[in-house]
């Protein structure tokens, strides 16, 4: 059995022992000890959806009323004529077939994959190198989309994506522990609140089953969740 370090030890007695309110959990997280970086704050809800059936998979995306803290790496699949305000959107590489056949040969030096519509039968032959790492444009995700530049600058500003796992989970990066208390709980609220949205039809019963926050190196405090409140 491993042993726990001082710092996980005493975390341990920190840890609530019962869910408590969004704005007393994110006052309970920030209390651990943590390492000396800015830890990433993370959410995890478990939903009661069934994952193999496909109208309950709940995915999609939302851009977080204060944001994630960070940027991200930004690819754009356009025409030639979309490609510089991609670029000026964000984009760190913007452009069609040229594009696809740098990523063939091995580079993948991005965090969000956006395409145009028309670009889709292109960048078909990429599906098994960027499907598998969750990086094939989605139009469920809102990275298919018209109005690429815009896409590309929104995710690069940090929009997060969200996907139910195997487990009927779903993860996101809800903001940094350097963020002030208040900016934590708009941007979670918001993402527990896109989520309800998201319900599926087919689903009976409670819906979210639990919600956990934590952050990159310190254990998760469970939150209160009443639905319909």
């Amino acid at each position: 059995m491993a042993r726990l370090s001082k710092r996980a030890k005493e975390n341990e007695k920190l840890r609530p022992s019962e869910p408590l309110d969004l704005p007393q959990a994110v006052s309970a997280l920030k209390k651990f000890k943590g390492p000396k970086f800015d830890q990433t704050v993370e959410v995890c809800l478990h939903l009661n959806v069934d994952p193999r059936q496909a109208d309950q998979i709940v995915r999609g995306s939302t851009s977080l009323p204060k944001g994630i803290g960070k940027s991200k790496r930004v690819i754009a699949f356009c025409s030639d004529d979309q490609v510089q305000a991609c670029k000026d959107a964000g984009a760190i590489e913007a452009g069609g077939e040229e594009l696809v056949q740098k990523i063939e040969k091995g580079w993948m030096d991005f965090d969000v994959a956006i395409a145009s519509p028309d670009m889709m039968r292109v960048i078909a032959k990429l599906g098994r190198t960027l499907g598998p790492r969750g990086l094939m444009p989605s139009p469920k995700a809102g990275t298919v989309t018209k109005d690429v530049a815009e896409a590309v600058r929104e995710y690069a500003a940090g929009k997060v994506e969200y996907r139910t796992d195997k487990s009927g989970n779903v993860h996101a990066v809800a903001g940094k522990m350097s963020f002030a208390d208040g900016d934590l709980v708009e941007n979670l609220q918001h993402f527990i609140q896109t989520i309800e949205k998201a319900r599926p039809s087919a689903v009976k019963g409670q819906y979210i089953r639990k919600i956990a926050i934590s952050g990159t190196m310190t254990p998760s405090v469970i939150v209160r969740h009443d639905e319909g409140a």
